[in-house]
């Protein structure tokens, strides 16, 4: 009891903070649990093409400087920079150019749910679901990606640690953007986060993507060239997804977000591959550094195998290859 006071009268301060300085700021949090079945046409094309127009109108403006920071500093002003809601996200959210999926806050995973335990979110509702690289992903992991990201990679250029680095992303979301005022500490932000360094390194930088050179090239008498495309599906994967790498809920939270977790077992048993990860080892390997908190056993892979459907055997064959319940979870 202590412990829930205690983080109640935190949860009240920091909801505070972000209601006098965030007063304007977009939903932060997002579902992709919802009518996660349905199709959503992929956006990773419309997308790339306007994060292509827009880096290269910076570089023809500022061609003939050589200096690189000068130049990443520039991009990141024009695709992200120091707003409550990044260009690029605003662009996706605005041009009617990206599907999206709204989900209001009483149909969502938070429905139902009292202020205190999830404080922003009951005030500013739920951001948007876009399908990037073929995944599910929500509006506010662009402005991650950008500025979140940006602020990597200047701590990056400081200490030369990618590990000292992320140590101030896990503070960050366990503060004011993340657990402090929505009762979530979101391992996606912190993966769009990294991606989003990996980004502005690959400016200059060549095989920070595997196989492929930087993104910028400088040439004597020509100034700066963009001398291939940026792709967002060189940084999009299922760490991506919140209803796949999940969340870590406080205390205050936790144990209403588990029975509404349980409740979408029979919307899991429908359809168990859409909430697979295959190459899931890779990915924990690649992010290992980052500080995510691990909730493989809030999952729905997990969870609902004490929730079985009727009748079993038949439904895990059906649902399973045969094989039975997925083991991945325990890679």
């Amino acid at each position: 009891m202590f412990i829930k006071i205690k983080a109640l009268r935190r949860s009240v301060v920091i909801t505070a903070a972000a209601l006098i300085f965030c007063a304007k700021a977009p939903a932060s949090e997002t579902d992709q649990f919802h009518r996660r079945a349905e199709p959503l046409t992929d956006s990773t094309e419309a997308l790339n093409k306007k994060t292509n127009e827009m880096i290269a109108a910076v570089v023809a403006e500022r061609r003939d400087n050589p200096r690189q920071q000068l130049m990443a500093k520039a991009i990141y002003r024009e695709l992200g920079g120091i707003r409550m809601v990044d260009p690029l996200e605003r662009w996706l959210i605005d041009s009617g150019d990206i599907a999206t999926r709204e989900v209001p806050r009483d149909e969502s995973i938070y429905a139902d749910m009292p202020i205190w335990s999830i404080r922003t979110v009951y005030l500013f509702g739920l951001g948007q679901t876009l399908s990037v690289n073929d995944q599910l992903i929500g509006s506010d992991k662009i402005s991650h990606f950008l500025s979140q990201g940006w602020k990597f990679y200047k701590r990056y250029q400081k200490s030369g640690s990618e590990a000292s680095a992320a140590k101030r992303g896990v503070m960050t979301e366990r503060a004011i953007f993340g657990a402090g005022s929505t009762g979530s500490f979101s391992n996606a932000d912190l993966v769009a986060n990294f991606e989003g360094y990996r980004f502005y390194r690959s400016l200059f930088e060549d095989g920070v993507i595997d196989g492929k050179p930087a993104i910028l090239r400088w040439e004597n008498g020509v100034g700066w060239i963009m001398q291939r495309q940026f792709d967002w599906a060189d940084h999009v994967n299922s760490y991506w997804d919140e209803a796949l790498n999940m969340n870590s809920y406080d205390v205050l939270l936790r144990g209403r977000m588990h029975k509404k977790l349980v409740s979408l077992c029979p919307q899991y048993w429908q359809d168990p591959a859409i909430y697979r990860i295959e190459n899931e080892a890779e990915l924990r390997g690649r992010y290992a550094h980052l500080g995510m908190r691990d909730t493989r056993d809030t999952r729905l892979d997990t969870l609902c195998l004490a929730h079985l459907p009727e009748p079993t055997i038949e439904t895990l064959v059906a649902t399973n290859d045969g094989r039975g319940p997925s083991n991945r979870h325990l890679n």
